[in-house]
C-alpha cells in the first residue's frame, strides 16, 4: 500500500500487499492515448480509430527543442519536425536523452520573430486549428507552448485512455512506481478510460490523480478485473462520477452493483459482463432514480427486467440501448414502452426475437423518438417500416443494417417521412434500384448508407444525384459503385462526401 505522508488525510482504498509508492517526477504525462469522450451518434463503418497516440513520459520533460520561426508558413510538418530529435520516435524515447533549454540567441529568426513564436495571445488563437493528436506533439516543443496548450479549454471533450502497463514505471531495482498524472490534472481531464486494471490499480489511480475525488465526472473500465469490493471503493471515493462504463469486466457480480451504485449516476453503460442479468437491471432501476441514459449489452437479460423501471426513470430516461439482448421478445417491448414512455433514442440492435409487432408497439407508444436502431433484427419486414412511417413523425435517424427482409416496398413507406435525416441500409440484400427511386424525393436526407447492398446497379445509384442536400453517401462493397460513378458524383454532388 502507498505509505501515508504526514498530513495526508486520504484514507487507504484496499490492501496493496505492502507495496510502497515512490515519489514520481512532476508533470509526467504517462504513456497513454487520448480519445474523444462521447461516441458520435452516427455508427459509420468508415471512421478511422479515434485514439491517437500520445508522447512518452520521457519526451514530456524535454526542454531542448527549438521554436520554429514564424517567418515561413507554420505547417504541421514544420511544427512536428522540431518536436523530437533526429532518429527518435514519438514513443519509446530514451529517458536519459535531453539537454538544456536553448538560449534566445540560438533560436532561429530575428528577435521579433522569436518573440512572436512565444506570444501567448497568438498561440492561444493558433492552437485551436490543430487536432488533439497534433496538440500532444506541439506541447513538447518548449515550455512556453506547453504552458499555453495545457490550458483545459484545449482538451474539452477528450478522454485519456490508460492501459495497465502504462500506469507504472519499472525502477532499476525492479520495483514499480505509479506514473505521475500531474500533466493530466493540469489540463483538467474529468474523464478517464482504464484498460485491464485491477482493484489495486484503481486505488493507485485514486491516490495519484489530484482531481479524482471530486473532479472526475466519467469513468470507463474495459477488460478490467475489478471486483465487487473495488467497484464499491471506486464509487465511494470518486464522489464526482456521474457517468460509468463497465465493458468486459467479468469479476464483479450483481451483488456488487447493489452495494456500489449511487443515485448521482445519470448515465450507465454495461457490456460483455457475464454476471449481468435481470437482478442487475433491478439494481439499476431501484438505485439510479436520475438515470437519463442506459446502454446495455447482456445476453441473459429477459423480458421481466424491462418491467423494473420506476415512474421516476420513466420521466428522466431519454436514451435506452439494448444491444444483442437475445432473450428480449415483444413482451419485453411491451414492458419497456410502458415503463419508459419519454425515450428519444432507442436501440434494439441484435434483439433477434423482436418482430414487426414489437416495432408497432414502439411506434404507437414512443412518439418522441428521434433515433431508432433496428439493425441485426432479422424478423423485421416491410410492415414494421409502415408502422414507423405512420407514427414516428419526429424520427431523424433510422438504422436498418442487416434487416434482410426489407424490400423496395418498405422504402416506399419511408419516403413519406419528412423529418428523416439519416438512413442506414447496410447489407439489406433485397433492396433494388426501384426502391432507391422512392428515396429521391426525400429532401431532408443528409446521410444515406447503402454499403453492401448487392442488387444496386450503377444506373440506379446514379439517380441519387437528385438528393442535392445529401452530405454523406456510403457505398462501400456495392458492386454497382464504379470509378466512373464516383467521378459522376464528384461533379454533380460536390458538397457530398462519398465513401467508396
Amino acid at each position: 500500500m502507498s505509505n501515508q505522508r504526514s498530513g495526508d488525510t486520504k484514507p487507504p482504498c484496499l490492501p496493496r500487499n505492502g507495496l510502497v509508492k515512490i515519489p514520481t517526477q512532476p508533470n509526467g504525462l504517462g504513456s497513454a492515448s487520448i480519445t474523444k469522450g462521447t461516441p458520435a451518434v452516427k455508427n459509420r463503418l468508415c471512421q478511422p480509430s479515434s485514439v491517437p497516440a500520445i508522447l512518452s513520459p520521457a519526451l514530456a520533460h524535454r526542454s531542448d527543442l527549438p521554436i520554429p520561426s514564424l517567418a515561413s508558413p507554420l505547417s504541421l510538418a514544420t511544427l512536428a519536425s522540431v518536436s523530437s530529435p533526429p532518429g527518435a520516435s514519438l514513443v519509446g524515447l530514451n529517458a536519459n536523452e535531453g539537454s538544456e533549454q536553448p538560449s534566445p540567441e540560438r533560436l532561429p529568426g530575428s528577435p521579433s520573430e522569436r518573440q512572436l513564436a512565444v506570444d501567448e495571445k497568438i498561440l492561444n488563437r493558433l492552437f485551436w486549428y490543430f487536432s488533439a493528436c497534433e496538440k500532444c506533439v506541439l506541447a513538447q516543443v518548449c515550455k512556453a507552448w506547453r504552458r499555453v496548450l495545457y490550458q483545459p479549454k484545449f482538451w474539452v471533450g477528450l478522454t485519456p485512455v490508460l492501459h495497465t502497463k502504462e500506469l507504472y514505471n519499472i525502477l532499476p531495482s525492479g520495483e514499480k512506481e505509479f506514473v505521475s498524472l500531474q500533466g493530466f490534472a493540469v489540463r483538467g481531464f474529468d474523464g478517464f478510460c482504464l484498460v485491464g486494471v485491477s482493484d489495486l490499480d484503481i486505488c493507485e489511480f485514486i491516490d495519484n490523480y489530484p482531481l479524482s475525488k471530486k473532479g472526475v465526472k466519467s469513468m470507463s473500465l474495459k477488460r478490467s478485473t475489478i471486483t465487487d469490493a473495488g467497484l464499491e471503493v471506486m464509487l465511494e471515493q470518486m464522489q464526482g462520477v456521474v457517468r460509468l462504463e463497465l465493458s468486459g469486466c467479468n469479476d464483479f457480480t450483481e451483488a456488487g452493483l447493489w452495494s456500489s451504485l449511487n443515485a448521482r449516476i445519470t448515465a450507465l453503460s454495461v457490456s460483455d459482463c457475464i454476471n449481468v442479468a435481470d437482478d442487475a437491471i433491478a439494481a439499476i432501476s431501484q438505485l439510479l432514480p436520475n438515470l437519463t441514459e442506459l446502454n446495455l449489452q447482456a445476453y441473459h437479460v429477459t423480458d421481466t427486467a424491462l418491467a423494473y423501471f420506476t415512474a421516476k426513470q420513466g420521466y428522466t430516461t431519454h436514451t435506452l440501448r439494448l444491444n444483442s439482448c437475445w432473450e428480449i421478445t415483444n413482451h419485453g417491448v411491451v414492458n419497456m414502452v410502458h415503463s419508459l414512455p419519454n425515450l428519444s433514442v432507442l436501440s434494439l440492435s441484435g434483439c433477434s426475437k423482436v418482430t414487426d409487432d414489437g416495432v408497432e408497439l414502439v411506434a404507437e407508444n414512443l412518439r418522441k423518438l428521434r433515433s431508432l436502431d433496428l439493425s441485426w433484427c432479422p424478423r423485421i419486414t416491410d410492415m414494421a417500416l409502415e408502422y414507423i412511417a405512420c407514427d414516428l413523425h419526429k424520427l431523424e435517424e433510422l438504422v436498418l443494417d442487416r434487416c434482410v427482409r426489407i424490400t423496395d416496398t418498405g422504402l416506399s413507406y419511408l419516403s413519406t417521412m419528412s423529418s428523416l435525416r439519416s438512413l442506414y441500409l447496410r447489407w439489406c440484400c433485397q433492396v433494388q434500384d426501384f426502391g432507391l427511386k422512392h428515396l429521391l424525393g426525400m429532401s431532408s436526407l443528409r446521410l444515406l448508407s447503402l454499403a453492401g447492398c448487392p442488387l444496386l446497379t450503377t444506373t440506379g445509384l446514379s439517380g441519387l444525384v437528385q438528393l442535392q442536400e445529401l452530405e454523406e453517401l456510403e457505398l462501400t462493397n456495392c458492386p454497382g459503385a464504379t470509378p466512373e460513378l464516383f467521378k459522376y458524383f464528384s461533379q454533380h454532388l460536390p458538397c457530398c462526401m462519398v465513401i467508396e
